[in-house]
C-alpha cells in the first residue's frame, strides 16, 4: 500500500474518526485533501469499490497499483508510520508502543460509548445533533428537506442507542465512568502535554476524536467537562492542529514514568471496557447476537460486535510481539490496574 499526493480524505466534521485522522495528518506535516460529506459519493469519484462497511473517514490508497478505498484508522496510521517515518505517533519503546495501542484502542471503542450515548439520549443534545449534523453534508438543503434529514437521522441514531449498551439502566455506567475519565485525564495533563509525555501519541488523537463531539460539539457532556476539566477543554483545542510542535525522541515519557501518571486511565479501562470485551468476544465466539454481563456492578446488555472480538485479538497479538521481559513488565502493571485479563491465557 503506498499513499498518494495529497492523501484524498472523505469524512464529516462530526465523525469522531474523521477528526482523529485529520488532525493527525496536520501535525504529522503529511499532505492530504479532505472532502466533506457523503462518503459513498466520495468514493463515486474515484471509480473504487465501495468497502465493507463503509466507514468514517475513507482514505484512498494505491494498492498494487489500484486505487483503493481504505477506512480503519488504527491500521491506517502504521502504515502511515512506516511510510512516513518523521513525526511519528507510536513510541519507539516496544512497551510504551504497546500501552499505546490498548490507549488508541480504548478511545475508539469505549470512549465513543460516551459520545453516542451523550449525544442521542438527552433532549437538548438530540435536538443539536438533529439540526446540525445534516448541514454538514449539505450547507443548502432547503428547509423541508432539512426537517426530514433531521427527524430520519435522529429517530435512527435513538434507535440504535441498545447497540453501543445505552440505556435507562446503563446511563449511570456510561456517565460516571465518563466523569471519571475527565479527571483522570485531567489530572495526567497536570503533569505532561499528552497521554505519553511532550509529544502526542496515536492514542492522543483517538481520544481527541471522541472529545471534538463530546466536548467541542454535545452541549451536555461538554458541560460536565467545563465543570471538572478545563484542561482537557483546553488540551481539545490545542490538538486541532499541532502543525507548529517539533519533536524530539527524548518528548517521550519512559515506562516507569507511564505507570504513575496513567495508572488511573488503565484502572479505568480495568473497570469498564476489559468485561465488555472479553463478554463480547465470548457472545461472538458463541455466534451469540447479544451478550450481557455486570460491568462496575450493574447488568450491561448489547449487540455483540464481530470488530470489538478482533480488537482483543490484536491487542494480544501486539502483546505477543513484546518479549519476555518486556510481556512480564506489562503483566506487573496489569495486574495492579486490573487489566491483566485483557492477555488471554493459550
Amino acid at each position: 500500500m503506498k499513499s498518494l499526493n495529497p492523501i484524498p480524505i472523505g469524512g464529516v466534521p462530526g465523525s469522531p474518526y474523521t477528526r482523529k485522522m485529520v488532525s493527525l495528518m496536520r501535525y504529522r506535516r503529511i499532505p492530504y485533501a479532505i472532502e466533506w460529506g457523503d462518503p459513498r459519493e466520495f468514493i463515486k469519484k474515484f471509480d473504487v469499490e465501495e468497502p465493507k462497511p463503509v466507514l468514517l473517514p475513507v482514505m484512498i490508497f494505491d494498492v498494487d497499483g489500484e486505487k483503493k478505498a481504505i477506512t480503519d484508522s488504527t491500521p491506517i496510521i502504521h502504515h502511515l508510520e512506516n511510510e512516513f517515518p518523521a513525526r511519528g505517533v507510536i513510541p519507539p519503546d516496544p512497551k510504551l508502543a504497546f500501552l499505546n495501542y490498548v490507549l488508541e484502542d480504548f478511545g475508539d471503542e469505549w470512549v465513543t460509548k460516551y459520545m453516542f450515548h451523550y449525544r442521542w439520549h438527552f433532549e437538548k443534545d438530540v435536538d443539536k445533533a438533529g439540526t446540525i449534523l445534516p448541514f454538514l453534508h449539505n450547507v443548502s438543503l432547503d428547509d423541508k428537506e432539512h426537517q426530514v434529514f433531521k427527524n430520519n437521522v435522529s429517530d435512527w441514531q435513538i434507535s440504535r442507542l441498545w447497540v453501543i449498551g445505552s440505556n435507562e439502566k446503563t446511563a449511570p455506567i456510561i456517565e460516571a465512568s465518563y466523569k471519571r475519565f475527565l479527571k483522570q485525564f485531567e489530572q495526567c495533563l497536570r503533569l505532561q502535554p499528552f497521554l505519553l509525555g511532550s509529544r502526542p501519541s496515536s492514542a492522543d488523537y483517538a481520544i481527541y476524536g471522541q472529545l471534538t463531539q463530546l466536548i467541542g460539539f454535545d452541549p451536555t457532556s461538554r458541560a460536565i467537562a467545563h465543570d471538572i476539566s478545563p484542561r482537557v477543554i483546553s488540551w481539545l483545542d490545542l490538538m486541532e492542529d499541532m502543525s507548529g510542535l517539533e519533536p524530539k525522541d527524548s518528548d517521550w515519557i519512559s515506562f516507569v514514568e507511564v505507570q504513575n501518571t496513567l495508572s488511573d486511565i488503565f484502572k479505568e479501562i480495568g473497570r469498564v471496557y476489559l468485561p465488555a470485551l472479553l463478554a463480547n468476544a465470548q457472545a461472538v465466539a458463541n455466534k451469540e447476537q447479544t451478550w450481557t454481563t455486570q460491568i462496575d456492578g450493574a447488568k450491561w446488555e448489547q449487540r455483540s460486535f464481530p470488530y470489538q472480538a478482533k480488537c482483543l485479538n490484536w491487542i494480544n497479538e501486539e502483546f505477543h510481539n513484546l518479549n519476555k521481559k518486556a510481556q512480564q513488565q506489562i503483566m506487573n502493571f496489569f495486574k495492579k490496574t486490573g487489566c491483566e485479563e485483557l492477555i488471554i491465557k493459550g
